[in-house]
């Protein structure tokens, strides 16, 4: 009988783990703390599952990834010819010397094809806690290969799954652990969240990509409160296999990195997504389902796709919108105005261009993305998806009338960002719905930027940023002086202030961005 294991605090991602570890000396001290995964799970001779995906997903993602072998199968792109479970104490061998000296910040696990070899796990995790733990549970691969024999179920139940911080089961792997119930419709998938989650893991995410539907692939995610829906495009491509791994260790990733679970997951599914888009017509093996690219590395025209590792909402902080109109009254040209502000201090750039044909706006787009791209900072453009996607630009902002995040998405792809301007709560909760990355909320202040643009105040930018699911830019009027007053509202997910006038309508763009930028960060400092 295995010994419980004590109920851990709601998951915490602390940077020092001292008080869980047995402390060594070490000849020299770290200067860097990495984050690190631990992946408990087979090996896979074809590398698109298993093992070698978590690998590759850790990687591509900046995360170290540590590894635990359960199996090793015999495997390829038409099916698994053989598994070959590794003997048990030899597991245990294997987790004490990885979890008693590498600082593991989140154990992963995929296919535990024993009994035994679960009770070992809870055992390690036991002496050796983590900060969180990613169960995946391998029984069925997307190919429809079993990978564990049924009599694990009930351990997983019984053991592993109240230890989980969250269970990543397919359509087939939820049906098995709720005793063959029929999954066919996304209010099944809610119901089987829901019971999973009865379970015991703080978090449930129920993927429904194998659920018959025309457009989007529906996941669920159940934080033991609420459902969200959370929408996909769907990809035609055979390369599909190890897709659940992938996704389940880069959760494990965001989470060693110290996002929330709902980051996590969020930049997780976005990450496949962009995969899967990059290497839908890549060819390995000759069965009928490939592996995919985890790394963007293997077509030949490498710069023509590039992965965004997850919308960092930290670029927020101070996001200069350019204005033709202000550049012409003070006689400077775009690529100046954007010279000025990244100096300055600007996070992220968004060009507003109203005046100019589409061939010399695309022209500005390619010249201002060069200098944004120089110091690492993303370039959106205003409306225009098609100039977006003419110069690759990092993303597009649309308005409430213009066309809506969803079909921007769509035509832009997964690896994109996109903005939304929203004045109400039900707006913000549309723009998440709708795939959006942040929500732009304004007019804060009355502003001679937009013509009849209604102002919400304070009270208004509050209520939306309660409501929203997204990071939020405040808008509208900001200056300087009354920056204070809007970053202190008691709203954690407002992450910065988008300026147009108080940075362009101004003689000197760099020392107007730098006042800025010091105002915003003192009082980000403030509020943390």
């Amino acid at each position: 009988m295995i010994p419980t294991i004590p109920v851990r605090s709601p998951l915490t991602l602390c940077t020092n783990n001292s008080s869980i570890r047995p402390t060594t000396t070490a000849m020299c001290t770290p200067t860097h703390r990495v984050p690190h995964v631990l992946t408990v799970a087979g090996s896979d001779s074809g590398a698109g599952a298993g093992i070698q995906a978590d690998l590759k997903a850790c990687a591509a993602l900046g995360v170290y990834c540590s590894t635990v072998v359960t199996a090793v199968t015999a495997q390829n792109t038409v099916g698994v010819q053989g598994i070959h479970p590794v003997p048990e104490t030899f597991v245990a061998a294997q987790l004490r010397s990885v979890l008693s000296d590498m600082q593991v910040d989140v154990v992963k696990t995929g296919m535990i094809p024993s009994i035994g070899m679960v009770k070992i796990l809870c055992q390690s995790l036991q002496e050796f806690p983590v900060r969180a733990l990613v169960v995946d549970p391998v029984m069925v691969s997307t190919s429809g290969d079993v990978l564990a024999d049924s009599s694990i179920v009930s351990v997983l139940r019984k053991d592993l799954l109240p230890v989980a911080d969250i269970v990543t089961p397919n359509l087939k792997e939820a049906s098995i652990l709720l005793g063959g119930v029929p999954l066919e419709t996304v209010a099944h998938l809610r119901s089987a969240a829901k019971l999973i989650h009865d379970l015991g893991p703080r978090y449930v995410l129920v993927k429904g990509g194998d659920l018959p539907a025309p457009f989007d692939a529906v996941d669920i995610f159940f934080d033991g409160q609420e459902y969200h829906e959370l929408l996909g495009p769907r990809v035609e491509t055979r390369n599909t296999h190890g897709t659940g791994c992938t996704l389940a260790s880069s959760i494990a990733a965001g989470l060693a990195k110290g996002l929330s679970m709902f980051e996590a997951v969020q930049v997780a599914k976005r990450f496949v997504e962009s995969a899967l888009h990059y290497s839908k017509n890549i060819s390995i093996g000759s069965g009928a389902q490939g592996p995919f690219d985890h790394l963007l590395k293997l077509k030949q025209n490498t710069n023509s796709f590039s992965l965004r590792r997850g919308f960092d909402k930290s670029d927020l902080l101070l996001y200069a919108i350019t204005d033709s109109r202000m550049n012409k009254k003070w006689g400077r040209s775009m690529v100046e105005a954007v010279k000025a502000s990244i100096k300055g201090g600007a996070t992220i750039i968004q060009l507003r261009e109203k005046e100019v044909e589409t061939r010399e706006f695309v022209e500005l787009a390619l010249a201002c993305k060069e200098i944004c791209h120089s110091k690492g900072v993303p370039l959106i453009i205003n409306d225009r998806v098609d100039v977006a996607l003419a110069s690759n630009a990092d993303g597009v902002h649309v308005g409430q009338s213009d066309m809506q995040a969803r079909t921007v998405r769509a035509l832009l792809g997964p690896d994109k960002i996109i903005g939304v301007s929203c004045k109400t709560e039900e707006q913000a909760l549309q723009a998440w719905n709708d795939g959006a990355d942040y929500i732009g909320c304004g007019g804060v202040f009355p502003t001679s930027t937009k013509e009849n643009n209604r102002t919400i105040g304070l009270d208004g930018l509050k209520a939306v940023c309660l409501t929203s699911k997204l990071p939020v830019v405040a808008i509208g009027g900001i200056s300087a002086d009354n920056v204070p007053s809007v970053m202190e509202i008691g709203a954690a997910n407002l992450r910065g202030v988008a300026v147009v006038s108080a940075l362009f309508d101004r003689d000197c763009i760099f020392s107007e961005t730098m006042k800025m930028y010091s105002a915003v960060t003192h009082c980000r400092s403030r509020t943390k």
